[in-house]
């Protein structure tokens, strides 16, 4: 038997017609179809199987650092412990402005991160001295503007930022190139393997979720940094 249905335009200005007269938005016509899914038994196609993005071992990580720490180059090690520390995307750590770092609270401000928006990210107390030392004989001596700029003085681009973690990625001999986005992907999952809530890190993660934008927006860096100070002690490095 042969299966006749109506054309979708047609069966659209059908639905017109009823629904019309309520104005619906967007949200309330997404409920719509989804509760006529529900009742036609419509399964959602998933299509292509989301593939998990790889996360770095505590061991890679730990071989990774070391090796950065073996050569003796301060700026690759602030640089490094900036990103496993805050979980900042390359494009916000070559923006990063000496002005923008707030030694006393450990806090850095992210300008313009990604949608635009800005925000604040902490890091550990125990690299407070670290970044001040590298801070002060960099601003002074050398009076750049940027946190991290090149020979140069010039601000770093993304690709050189990788390039450095590719190098040295390749001098610990780990099989998986050690990125920006790897590291970001690190933190993130060891701090929800610790217990931290996502209420907790999406305030200074600069990731927006539809569903929990409602909780997030109740809670600040100041309800956050508490337990990420608790937290960062036992961190890998």
């Amino acid at each position: 038997m042969t299966l006749i249905r109506t054309p979708v335009r047609e069966k659209a200005k059908y639905f017109c017609k009823h629904l019309k007269v309520e104005k619906p938005d967007y949200n309330y016509l997404r409920e719509l179809f989804r509760h006529i899914r529900k009742n036609l038994n419509i399964e959602v196609e998933s299509g292509k199987e989301r593939k998990l993005p790889y996360v770095p071992t505590e061991e890679e990580i730990s071989r990774f650092y070391n090796t950065v720490w073996k050569s003796r180059n301060m700026k690759h090690v602030a640089m490094i412990k900036t990103l496993l520390y805050t979980g900042v995307r390359v494009s916000e750590l070559v923006n990063i402005k000496i002005s923008d770092i707030d030694l006393d609270n450990c806090q850095i401000k992210i300008v313009q991160g990604k949608g635009k928006k800005d925000r604040i990210v902490p890091f550990p107390n125990s690299f407070k001295e670290i970044l001040a030392v590298y801070v002060e004989k960099n601003a002074k001596k050398n009076k750049i503007i940027y946190l991290f700029e090149s020979s140069w003085k010039r601000q770093y681009s993304d690709r050189g930022i990788r390039k450095i973690l590719m190098n040295y990625t390749r001098e610990a001999g780990i099989e998986h190139s050690i990125s920006p986005h790897k590291l970001r992907h690190f933190l993130f999952t060891w701090m929800k393997k610790k217990g931290v809530d996502d209420a907790l890190i999406q305030p200074y993660s600069g990731h927006d979720s539809r569903q929990s934008l409602e909780v997030y927006s109740k809670l600040s860096l100041g309800d956050c940094q508490p337990e990420y100070e608790k937290k960062i002690k036992d961190f890998p490095i």
